[in-house]
């Protein structure tokens, strides 16, 4: 690890040949917070594992969340000029704290 997951480092689906070969979710965690460690990537705190899978998870739910709303996928050419279309996105940051707005 680098320090930060990327997608590049991200898997993207789980492949598990047979039952038997299957990890569990324990098992997988407890994999993840090994590796994080050995690379020396803190738990928790600012950049830490668990800020940046919080961030991750976030990220992957709001962008399904919004392929449900709209009816079809990002870039899917069903949604092109069909008057409930994607218009874009801009740069959003999530924060663990709650922001005040103005």
């Amino acid at each position: 690890m680098s320090g930060t997951i990327t997608e590049r480092d991200a898997v993207q689906e789980p492949v598990v040949v047979s039952a038997a070969e299957a990890v569990s979710d324990e098992q997988l965690v407890a994999m993840l917070v090994d590796c994080a460690r050995s690379e020396g990537l803190q738990l928790t705190g600012e950049g830490g594992l668990l800020q940046q899978l919080t961030k991750r998870f976030l990220e992957s739910a709001l962008a399904d969340e919004i392929t449900d709303h709209v009816g079809y996928d990002k870039h899917d050419v069903t949604g092109r000029n069909s008057g409930n279309s994607r218009n874009g996105t801009g740069r959003r940051r999530w924060s663990p704290t709650p922001v005040r707005w103005r």
